[in-house]
């Protein structure tokens, strides 16, 4: 029979507090989420305000009781030493707490810049499909009812590679029965009017008609053009194949004429419809700049991505020391831990990105190949921070360099051991190695994964031949016996 008892244990466990667990989801948002995520808290907390609203104020935001941001961010780097010493990498935005920003370095959102009429930037609202495109050319063809009707719906059978995936038959019957025609009046339709649009190609039932469309537009007179409409007739699979010397003995061709053929071939778009771009654009903001100064490489802090936001001093003063108002003194307790988990996620970011910028200065110098290998620990261990947490700073994040714009994560690399004590190689610059190498490579005998594995090897870069296999087809390269046979010769 059980009994009931009283116990004592000890024992320790983690408790996240409401202050780090907002921490941490503002640590991970994209620059476009904290937005958001600061409009939302504007709207919903009445003790906070934007800066922008209150005009003549200059500043990321401004507490009641807490340290300057401006503390938070690091001290720039003594001017350049000689060539000896490392690369210096200064934080730039030193005076994040107090900078002030122009016009066109405010916040995205009309809201915060204070201007009302001011349309979104990057928008793009272009939104027309393929299928909006061809519609709207068949209206200033000027057909007769029947025929615009029959144009229509050949163009809703249209897929955005720009074939036809329905048979003519079914678009027939798609008509009825408000439009009786046979499958004659609409084959004439589609090679009368549908395969006269823009882009040129569109309307085809296959990729030979395809091609042979857009080889009609060319002049009579180009060098291996009746061979070229051939090819793309007849031939296709062949061509597909590179199967050039069966072609020449098949045709009896010389290999000038089936050399202009097969240029024309390979200049034509197989798919057409790809040209038209209907989905909405999607823009990346940088959270950091990266930039070359004499002192070294400088990182700022993007200023349009700054919460401009305070602590309302008029609530928060009328509070007073009483007891009373205390869903004011909640959201005023809120205001100030949102403050303060802002300030950890400029400071927490601003050191990941010196990090990263400081251990892989040798690609901003000389590029991929010049990569080194780097995991997420090294950079917690030297900013003295969990790994977790710096997998939330590099996911979605991303900087503006002279070489482009990168996630963070970009920079974080798997090492490949180096041989008689060399130092390792990341394989981000084994890949740039391998796709280099090909690039120089000559076509009439191009390089093997196991030639290229042992020049690699000479670099003190031991690689199998498999993992170039691995590397090469992770970049879309195809093997070596595919490469030779691009050369018609």
């Amino acid at each position: 029979m059980l009994k009931q008892s009283l116990q004592l244990k000890l024992g320790q466990q983690l408790t996240m507090t409401p202050q780090l667990q907002q921490a941490i989801r503002l640590l991970q948002l994209p620059a476009l989420d904290l937005q958001a995520h600061i409009r939302e808290a504007l709207e919903n907390n009445i003790m906070l305000e934007s800066l922008d609203d209150v005009g003549g104020q200059t500043g990321v935001y401004e507490t009641d009781s807490l340290e300057s941001p401006a503390t938070a961010t690091a001290q720039p780097t003594a001017p350049a030493q000689p060539a000896e010493r490392e690369a210096q990498v200064d934080i730039a935005d030193e005076t994040w707490g107090e900078q002030a920003t122009g016009p066109s370095e405010t916040s995205y959102s009309g809201q915060w810049s204070g201007d009302t009429d001011r349309t979104q930037e990057f928008s793009d609202q272009r939104g027309r499909s393929l299928q909006d495109q061809l519609a709207w050319q068949l209206e200033l063809a000027r057909l007769d009812p029947q025929e615009l009707a029959i144009g229509r719906a050949l163009v809703d059978a249209i897929n955005d590679d720009g074939y036809i995936t329905d048979s003519l038959e079914d678009v027939r019957r798609s008509l009825l029965p408000e439009v009786a025609c046979t499958v004659e009046e609409v084959e004439r339709v589609l090679l009368e009017q549908v395969h006269k649009l823009d882009p040129v190609g569109v309307g085809a039932r296959n990729v030979g008609e395809c091609i042979a469309l857009q080889l009609g537009q060319l002049d009579q007179q180009t060098p291996g053009l009746q061979l070229a409409l051939t090819l793309a007739t007849d031939h296709l699979d062949q061509v597909a194949a590179q199967q050039f010397p069966l072609l020449k003995r098949m045709l009896k061709v010389q290999d000038t004429d089936l050399e202009h053929a097969i240029a024309l071939l390979r200049s034509c778009q197989p798919r057409p419809g790809s040209a038209v771009h209907s989905g909405t654009a999607e823009y990346v903001v940088p959270d950091v700049f990266v930039r070359r100064t004499e002192s070294g490489w400088t990182v700022e802090v993007n200023p349009s991505t700054l919460p401009r936001i305070r602590v309302n001093q008029s609530y928060a003063g009328a509070l007073g020391r009483n007891g009373g108002h205390a869903n004011l003194r909640a959201q005023l307790q809120e205001a100030r831990w949102l403050l303060r988990s802002l300030e950890i996620r400029n400071e927490t970011l601003l050191k990941v990105a010196r990090s990263i910028v400081q251990r892989q200065a040798a690609f901003f110098e000389h590029g991929e190949e010049a990569m080194q290998p780097m995991i997420l620990r090294d950079v917690a261990e030297e900013i003295e921070m969990h790994e977790s947490t710096i997998s939330r700073v590099t996911t979605a994040k991303y900087m503006h360099t002279p070489r482009g714009v990168f996630e963070f994560r970009f920079f974080f690399s798997s090492q490949v051991p180096g041989e008689n004590g060399a130092a390792g190689t990341s394989s981000t610059a084994i890949r740039a190695k391998i796709r280099k190498l090909i690039a120089q490579e000559d076509l009439t005998r191009p390089l093997s994964d196991g030639r290229i594995a042992d020049m690699l090897s000479h670099e003190d870069i031991p690689v199998a031949r498999r993992t170039v296999a691995k590397y090469r087809e992770a970049m879309n390269i195809p093997p070596s016996n595919e490469r030779k046979r691009l050369n018609v010769r």
